[in-house]
């Protein structure tokens, strides 16, 4: 299936006007380093079978999932 029309709202997680490396900031035992790596992993074409494209900008499907999980895993 050819995706080469969807597009995504801009997600870099080096970009940030904090510091450095925002994640130096999370104590390594969190949740959300586990969540982090996990969605990672996941290939990008997972996700794009469920988008059609066309219309405004979505938000990454990575950037969503990590927010998803994260949220129940801390209730």
């Amino acid at each position: 299936m050819k995706h080469d029309h969807i597009s995504f709202k801009e997600y870099t997680m080096d970009n940030l006007s904090l510091p450095s490396n925002i994640a130096d900031l999370i104590p390594r035992d969190n949740m959300a380093h586990v969540v982090h790596e996990m969605v990672e992993r996941i290939p990008m074409e997972t996700f794009l079978a469920y988008y059609k494209g066309g219309g405004a900008s979505a938000y990454h499907p990575k950037m969503m999932t990590k927010i998803l999980l994260y949220a129940y895993t801390v209730n």
